[in-house]
């Protein structure tokens, strides 16, 4: 399975707002929470571990762990 990474939503300015008012009057960790709460009902509601991985693995691309050392760019 491939996964979809062009625009898909319907309606993106409508689960935009909804999105922002999920989050509306939390603390950080309660948006944290609601965060992870959501990515684990859409992963089960998605059910395919290989779209998951490919999902997680877009996710963090790009994204450097904390004390990695910055490429060197050596021509």
């Amino acid at each position: 399975m491939k996964l979809i990474t062009d625009p898909n939503i319907t309606r993106p300015d409508d689960f935009y707002e909804a999105l922002i008012e999920a989050h509306r009057d939390l603390s950080e960790d309660q948006s944290l929470a609601l965060n992870a709460r959501l990515i684990l009902l859409l992963a089960n509601h998605l059910g395919d571990m290989d779209a998951l991985r490919e999902a997680l693995d877009l996710a963090r691309n790009g994204i450097e762990p904390i004390g990695a050392k910055p490429q060197s760019h050596a021509a």
